[in-house]
């Protein structure tokens, strides 16, 4: 009932770092109520000026594959027009139209039909790895074989063809580099580690590994592994994707369709799966990242109240005192009348007042309900 009011991300924050298609995945994580924050961890270096991609054009037209291996549309279309702007278009459909042309999934497929030419397999899985096993299972020995790289390599696919006997030609069609503007990177691993995202979404493995190389830089990876490995969710697109945070010890959701749809559905399943509820002053109030349902109307309330109701329900019915909330409050210093004015905040945005008790000299406390005390009084 309250996902269908507000949506099922309602009163979460989530970080993107994709470089393309950000606008899309942002949309459908606001459409189900969802807060973003951008901050696109990659570009991609122009196709025309990467010199990599045309000395492996040439080397292709000049001596014609086996098999030709395409991993992602937008790198086959690009290979295509780069090839055409260098003047060797007609050469490479030419090459390509005479070679055993592989495609990873439907969307590679349509690229490869809008050129003109006719894969001659794609695997049900959309994976790589199911690629590789068609490629061992006819047999590599002697037979030469171009893969177009997805941004990053394949170390493990090429070295597994190599070991077959296998001639292998990498076409890097596109190059990902770090960002111009790192300022939108800074904030949002600032975000993550005050925990101000609840979320972190990646789409490809170079972006992981870019937003971990910039906490490196900036000496802030322990925390911001720290926040990963407690608090903030990490969703990767895929396994692929996921690796360079595997690596870290970092454990990641995925969904079985590698798609963006299907990671939004991902993430409207987990986090309100993590958000706890409890039985407060006969009301029912469920907390969230940066808002509270309180009997299903979703109440904002800002980071101070928060980090106040967080500190709350470590201990629901239990007495926190003031020294203890002051030291929850981001930036407070010692002056425990930030305790009071915070939750004078806190106590407006949830809009009902009785939900914390003043307990005199020595603090506050949620007003459980009776009955749900036996049942947090170890929490």
């Amino acid at each position: 009932m309250d996902s269908e009011r507000h949506g099922p991300l309602a009163g979460f924050t989530i970080g993107v770092t994709a470089a393309r298609r950000a606008d899309e995945l942002g949309a459908l994580l606001q459409r189900r109520g969802g807060s973003v924050v951008h901050a696109p961890a990659l570009r991609i270096v122009p196709l025309a000026d990467d010199t990599e991609l045309l000395a492996a054009t040439k080397e292709l037209i000049d001596t014609v594959p086996d098999v030709v291996v395409a991993t992602t549309a937008i790198g086959f279309r690009g290979w295509i027009a780069a090839a055409d702007g260098w003047g060797h278009g007609e050469e490479l459909l030419a090459c390509l139209r005479g070679v055993e042309l592989l495609a990873r999934g439907p969307k590679v497929k349509g690229a490869i039909r809008a050129a003109g030419l006719v894969e001659a397999w794609s695997p049900g899985s959309e994976s790589m790895a199911e690629v590789l096993d068609r490629l061992l299972g006819e047999g590599v020995e002697g037979r030469r074989v171009a893969l177009q790289l997805h941004g990053e390599p394949l170390p493990g696919f090429v070295e597994s063809l190599r070991a077959g006997g296998a001639e292998v030609v990498v076409v890097p069609v596109y190059r990902w580099m770090p960002p111009e503007d790192l300022a939108p990177v800074d904030r949002l691993i600032d975000a993550v580690v005050s925990r101000a995202v609840d979320a972190v979404t990646f789409t490809s493995a170079p972006a992981a590994a870019s937003l971990l190389a910039r906490a490196g830089d900036r000496g802030r990876l322990p925390a911001l592994l720290d926040a990963l490995h407690h608090d903030v969710l990490a969703a990767c697109v895929g396994p692929v994707t996921a690796l360079p945070l595997q690596a870290r010890g970092i454990d990641t959701v995925q969904p079985e369709r590698y798609r963006l749809g299907p990671l939004v559905q991902v993430l409207c399943t987990e986090l309100p799966g993590r958000a706890r509820a409890l039985p407060v002053a006969g009301h029912r109030v469920e907390i969230r990242g940066h808002a509270v349902l309180v009997d299903g109307e979703l109440r904002p309330v800002p980071p101070a109240g928060m980090a106040l109701l967080h500190a709350l329900t470590r201990r629901p019915g239990w007495v926190v005192s003031r020294a203890e909330l002051l030291r929850a409050l981001p930036g407070s210093g010692r002056d425990e009348h930030a305790v009071e004015t915070a939750m004078a905040r806190l106590r407006t945005a949830l809009g009902a007042p009785r939900l914390i008790h003043t307990v005199v000299k020595r603090g506050y406390r949620l007003a459980l309900d009776p009955a749900a005390d036996s049942k947090y009084a170890d929490a």
